[in-house]
């Protein structure tokens, strides 16, 4: 038999839940690069950038546009990694609450 209650607090957990992985995601941190390796970033999960490194042959004014693309790319990296890492967790967390693989995309059905 359908039992509301217990479907309501089963949303509740899931939210408390997701609400502890943003959390989460604001500490964990990523790494990007690009040029093999001579340009690095350190950024969180929700996108916050830490650090950026910039191997000491790149810094030259007449390369300029070439650094810049570069440090484009290793940001664009590290977001992309960011957000494969969230997706994971998100499935994960739903996965220990027992709901099915996809439910964040179609959202609650209540």
């Amino acid at each position: 038999m359908f039992n509301m209650q217990q479907m309501m607090q089963k949303a509740q957990a899931f939210q408390q839940k997701m609400q502890d992985l943003q959390n989460e995601m604001s500490n964990i941190e990523v790494h990007g690069q690009s040029g093999g390796g001579l340009v690095k970033v350190t950024m969180t999960c929700k996108g916050s950038l830490r650090a950026i490194t910039i191997d000491p042959s790149l810094i030259n004014p007449a390369e300029k546009e070439v650094m810049e693309d570069l440090i484009k790319a290793a940001c664009n990296d590290a977001r992309a990694k960011a957000d494969q890492k969230m997706a994971e967790e998100t499935q994960k967390a739903m996965g220990d609450m027992g709901l099915p693989p996809g439910m964040m995309n179609g959202g609650l059905p209540f």
